[in-house]
């Protein structure tokens, strides 16, 4: 059995004040691998009370100094690769390969490019009317983080506030200690300073409230379900703190006649099931000009039947389990609320897919005739599940793929570069990729509507954690004779 049982705070790993067991759970076999101690409010104020100690120095400590622990972090994190794939894949179930060359190499790729983007950011500007600007670390954060993407969301969060001499108290998803442990250990390792990160497992409504509440905490950023998120923003709103939210999605794909159609709904369906459904950005409503619509049905329901499923201990393209009971019985209300509302069952549907009776896993299902007023195109389903509508003109479908409470992410499809571009443009998401082409790291990551505020990665998300103060320029009032000394 693992034992996550301390937690890391001002440099080291403490017992608990009042520990808490909670099981650490393989999807895939349905048994339990270990056990994770939940913190409490006095485990919080103990971290917090590190971190705002540690902040006094770090806070002023250089730019080079802050990028070489960064560059350390980066290079430990690349040595380590393999044990944070196992580790991510023993608790959450993405199959080893994705585990490694996607969950656990973000990491790396993110201390990779918060390095390039703080050397090149300036503390201080000078604005056209001679002020001066200058950027300061903002505080003390609050970071919570979810299960699906363990170590990516984590290193959007941690490690730009470290980049810019903010410190933080992290509480990862309890039902994933595995990766976050092995991250603090990582953070040791690079020879951050005691108390500038800080680690204390929970669940949201004691260590994530104690967080959001805590009148020492001056920013919290939250990854994780729009209702966890309000609540944030509730228990935050007293102490006037600036949150940050990454929130859900129902993201629309918008395919169009004039695209390669075999390649581009064969890569659409894939990328829905990829991670098994479980990302806040998946393109889980499938949009299809009605003059090609029968064809994509059938090229569709061939990619679903054809998708691997696999243990996620053994190397290869499938995909995984459900991360729980608790994420497949919400799949499998889902798909039956599908089936009531008359949508039309192409692939997949309720219960197990055959040889796959232990874990958590489901049957990659597509809906097909569904409209977007249906349950199944309006929430997130947060599994293996697409649903297909057609559309009649590129209005309808700019339309249909807006009449959404979400607005994370969208996926055009088509031939032509300019309604690529004029679609894209109408369409009211945080970003869209295009024929099969993603935003890349250093990009920003975030959304409009019930999908959250601020940004994560690249410039924007390091400028999150910093505060903005203007003062005169300093050298003019020299000049000008405001000075006795200089």
């Amino acid at each position: 059995m693992i034992l996550c049982d301390k937690f890391y705070i001002d440099g080291a790993w403490v017992d608990p004040i009042d520990p808490s067991p909670f099981p650490i759970m393989n999807p895939a076999t349905n048994s339990q691998i270990g056990t994770v101690s939940l913190g409490t409010r006095a485990d919080v104020d103990r971290a917090v009370a590190a971190a705002a100690r540690a902040f006094e120095s770090f806070s002023k400590t250089s730019k080079e100094e802050r990028l070489a622990l960064l560059r350390r972090l980066r290079d430990i994190l690349e040595a380590r690769n393999e044990e944070m794939a196992q580790a991510i894949s023993q608790e959450m179930g993405a199959p080893l390969s994705m585990a490694r060359e996607e969950q656990a190499a973000c990491g790396i790729a993110y201390a990779e490019d918060f390095a390039n983007i703080l050397e090149a950011l300036e503390d201080q500007e000078e604005l056209p009317n001679g002020d001066v600007v200058l950027r300061e670390p903002i505080g003390v954060c609050g970071l919570i983080t979810p299960w699906n993407w363990p170590i990516n969301q984590i290193a959007q969060k941690v490690m730009p506030a470290l980049a810019v001499g903010a410190t933080c108290v992290l509480k990862p998803s309890e039902y994933t200690p595995l990766s976050a442990a092995l991250f603090a250990e990582i953070i040791h390792e690079a020879g951050y300073p005691a108390g500038v990160f800080n680690l204390v497992f929970g669940n949201g409504p004691s260590v994530g409230s104690a967080l959001s509440t805590h009148p020492d905490i001056t920013m919290m950023s939250f990854t994780g379900s729009t209702r966890a998120g309000v609540q944030v923003s509730k228990d935050s709103a007293d102490t006037i703190k600036r949150v940050a939210l990454e929130l859900g999605g129902k993201s629309p794909n918008l395919l169009f006649a004039d695209c390669d159609l075999e390649a581009r709904v064969t890569a659409s369906v894939q990328e829905c099931f990829h991670n098994t459904g479980q990302s806040c950005n998946a393109p889980t409503r499938l949009l299809v000009e009605r003059s090609c619509y029968g064809k994509a049905l059938e090229i569709a329901k061939h990619a679903a039947e054809t998708q691997l499923l696999g243990d996620p201990a053994q190397e290869g393209a499938h995909i995984g389990p459900l991360f729980d009971q608790m994420q497949f019985d919400r799949v499998q209300a889902m798909i039956q609320i599908g089936i009531d509302e008359g949508a039309t069952l192409l692939a997949g549907g309720l219960g197990k897919p055959e040889g796959f009776e232990q874990g958590w896993y489901a049957r990659p299902t597509i809906f097909a005739d569904v409209h977007n007023d249906m349950c199944i195109a309006r929430e997130e389903i947060f599994g293996p599940v697409l649903v297909m509508i057609p559309f009649d003109s590129e209005e309808d479908a700019i339309a249909i793929a807006n009449d959404s409470d979400f607005g994370l992410y969208a996926y055009v499809q088509t031939g032509s570069k300019s309604r690529a571009y004029r679609v894209a443009s109408s369409l009211r998401a945080g970003a869209v990729a295009i024929n099969g082409h993603a935003t890349a790291y250093g990009s920003p990551f975030g959304g409009y509507k019930q999908s959250g505020n601020g940004r994560e990665g690249g410039k924007f998300g390091l400028e999150e954690y910093l505060e903005v103060k203007v003062m005169p320029s300093l050298d003019q009032l020299a000049d000008d004779g405001c000075f006795s000394q200089p």
